[in-house]
């Protein structure tokens, strides 16, 4: 399917429209982005919509992602559906799939993997994570270590760093 023409808006110069099918470009500038099987080094526009296609750097106010790969996302409101990002900044994020790192006002998390999850409100039904931080937690959460784990992990680093100091403040003293 080849590209389908944008329009333009008069004030702004900028593409009102723009559509990408089985397209790869560097940079997309518009009020709204299309893509279909497609992919994009930049995206800059009010309004994104992902088909089984592939972004880089994401700035958008709302972004909608169907079986799509993205990296970096800065956005208002961020949708995605059987999806994967690396990383998530925004208002509100509503994630099926898995992200890196997610950090949000509200994050909704369908059935989700994450790696950081921080938000103000946090609501899942399922979420993997290994860190999690959020004032207020929805929701069947498993994460990689509980606060147990982490206590102990954090007391044999910290015993074992004292030892290793010690036994160099000893072998570097001077007589």
């Amino acid at each position: 399917m080849p590209d389908l023409p944008s329009t333009t808006d008069s004030d702004t110069g900028l593409p009102l429209v723009t559509h990408l099918s089985q397209s790869n470009v560097q940079s997309v500038n518009a009020d709204m982005v299309r893509l279909h099987q497609s992919a994009a080094q930049e995206i800059n526009a009010g309004e994104v919509e992902l088909h089984v296609s592939a972004a880089f750097a994401v700035k958008t106010d709302n972004i909608d992602s169907h079986e799509s790969a993205l990296g970096l996302i800065n956005a208002k409101e961020v949708m995605m559906t059987n999806s994967g990002a690396a990383a998530i900044h925004a208002d509100t994020v509503g994630v099926n799939g898995s992200a890196g790192l997610v950090l949000a006002q509200t994050a909704n998390l369908g059935n989700a993997y994450s790696g950081v999850v921080a938000g103000s409100e946090v609501r899942g039904d399922r979420i993997e994570t290994i860190i999690l931080i959020g004032n207020h937690v929805e929701g069947e959460v498993h994460t990689v270590l509980d606060t147990r784990q982490v206590i102990l992990a954090s007391l044999i680093c910290g015993l074992f760093a004292g030892l290793i100091l010690t036994l160099a403040r000893f072998s570097f003293r001077r007589d």
